[in-house]
């Protein structure tokens, strides 16, 4: 294993376990904390949230780590045999489709129709409690599981390569 696949894949790790955490306090408190609001205060909180999201750091990681997670799953597959090629093939792919395909067909198409909804309208606060919350909070835990998932899956799988490659022949 390179040296510079060994630092991209703990890299990825961290970046992984910190786009969790993000996805998990939306899903654990935030999302709960915004439906309280009674509809309206939510509604204006979560449209001013998925404009802001775009910002730099967040976007950084979460499409960079798209791009990293394309790089660690054909690693796996071409570069690396064994259950630590699957392994870190798997952390790949988990990514891809449970985190950054989930978000672009589930939670994206939400976040727009929210966005273009009158905020004190009774039509969007139906939205907003019946539909929106429930919906978009379980796409979002399935997000947190598969970064979570891809976070370990990385983790073993570096382990394991790192471990078979230290062992004389």
């Amino acid at each position: 294993m390179s040296t510079t696949f060994f630092f991209l894949s703990q890299f990825a790790i961290l970046a992984y376990a910190i786009v969790a955490g993000v996805f998990l306090a939306f899903s654990d408190f935030i999302m709960r904390s915004l439906a309280l609001t009674g509809g309206h205060g939510g509604v204006e909180a979560m449209q001013i949230l998925n404009r802001e999201v775009f910002r730099w750091v967040f976007m950084t990681l979460f499409l960079g780590m798209a791009a990293v997670s394309l790089i660690l799953a054909g690693y796996g597959a071409f570069g690396l045999s064994g259950p630590a090629g699957t392994l870190i093939l798997l952390a790949g792919l988990v990514y891809l489709i449970g985190c950054f395909g989930v978000t672009v067909v589930f939670n994206v198409p939400m976040n727009e129709a929210l966005a273009g909804m009158e905020m004190s309208s009774d039509t969007t606060r139906a939205y907003w409690l019946q539909t929106y919350v429930p919906r978009w909070t379980f796409w979002n835990s399935v997000r947190t599981i598969a970064c979570a998932a891809s976070a370990a899956l990385l983790l073993f799988g570096l382990l394991w390569a790192t471990q078979n490659q230290a062992r004389p022949v």
